[in-house]
């Protein structure tokens, strides 16, 4: 970025896409400026950032490419859900005060019309997890797992990125299921929590050059269910573990956002289609509010209470201070966070 500027309560920062991003992005693709704190008129409410999400899909919008939203403009703020703070209120469901879900992106202050914001309990202890287990990540998990993965006890799922604000969620919902669960994680200390701490069954290190016959000894079974949100090599080495029937849900390909042209080596399309054929394998790609939007209420109650029970565990990686979300971004899509990575703007 070109300028830093700290934080002041009258005035409004935000972070700004700069430039569109060749490859991975750098530090000066994004711009962090300042602007008014905007007032809101009639039917409107001022947000009050304090946690923003970063997430993988944020690499995505920052290219022009055709996808399933719009690119962010040059000179537009970063989109991102946040939890945020109602500082002001000309709405009628909303009165000042009041803790929300919103997607106000990357920004100290935003304005909003109460669409698509959800109220949060104002006595939540931590409302970050609004963002994490509880919010986006935690419903990819558990949509993606139960309702494309159908997972069957005595089954055996790998999951990618196993560490991560979905992967973890995914592993220890198929534990509850009653399935044998393998995960792939960046390194030893996250395959030690993963194991230790979330309960998977086994964790391999993806950096090693011996996954493919390390994962094929830990799923001598072979492998039921695959949840997909890495691709790359990971994918390469879970391919010919596949049994007859197994079910990919895909929500993310993190190892070729930053592609500018197809992977080096042999072309291994025909062999994907001929696996997916031969083996009758589903593999399905999901965008979540899009495609199952309407049963968040479900998925909240089932969470909530696993999560209450102390079923299910999450871990939160925070980052203070809005000038360093850049960095954090970039730190994310070179797999440096350990945990649901989130900004705190401000104190809650």
């Amino acid at each position: 970025m070109k300028k830093q500027l700290k934080q002041n309560d009258a005035r409004n920062r935000r972070i700004v896409l700069n430039s569109r991003p060749v490859g991975a992005p750098r530090d000066d693709d994004f711009r962090l400026e300042e602007a008014e704190i905007p007032q809101p008129a009639k039917g409107q409410l001022l947000l009050r950032t304090l946690y923003l999400s970063l997430d993988p899909y944020m690499r995505g919008r920052m290219s022009d490419a055709p996808s399933y939203a719009a690119p962010v403009g040059i000179g537009e703020p970063m989109p991102g859900g946040t939890v945020a703070r109602v500082e002001a209120s000309q709405h009628g469901d909303y009165n000042a005060g009041d803790l929300v879900l919103a997607y106000s992106g990357w920004q100290d202050y935003a304005l909003s019309d109460g669409q698509g914001l959800v109220k949060l309990d104002p006595a939540m202890p931590q409302p970050s997890l609004a963002l994490g287990v509880l919010g986006m990540p935690g419903f990819t998990a558990y949509m993606g797992l139960l309702d494309i993965g159908r997972p069957q006890a005595g089954e055996t799922v790998v999951v990618a990125a196993a560490s991560g604000a979905v992967g973890s969620v995914v592993g220890q919902i198929a534990r509850l299921k009653g399935c044998r669960v393998v995960g792939i994680a960046g390194g030893s200390e996250k395959c030690r929590y993963v194991v230790d701490e979330l309960g998977f069954d086994a964790c391999l290190d993806h950096h090693s050059a011996t996954l493919p016959q390390a994962l094929a000894d830990a799923c001598p079974q072979g492998i039921d269910v695959y949840f997909e949100n890495v691709g790359g090599a990971v994918f390469d080495a879970v391919l010919p573990l596949l049994n007859v029937r197994a079910r990919i849900p895909v929500c993310g390909l993190i190892a070729h956002y930053n592609d500018q042209s197809l992977p080096p080596g042999p072309n291994r399309l025909g062999l994907l289609t001929r696996t997916l054929l031969v083996k009758r394998i589903k593999m399905q790609g999901f965008i979540i509010f899009d495609d199952y939007g309407d049963r968040y209420g479900e998925f909240f109650a089932a969470m909530f209470g696993w999560l209450t029970a102390g079923k299910v565990k999450f871990r939160e990686d925070i980052v203070d201070g809005l000038e360093n979300a850049p960095q954090a971004f970039i730190g994310l899509l070179e797999g440096r966070n350990f945990g649901k990575l989130l900004v705190r703007v401000a104190p809650a």
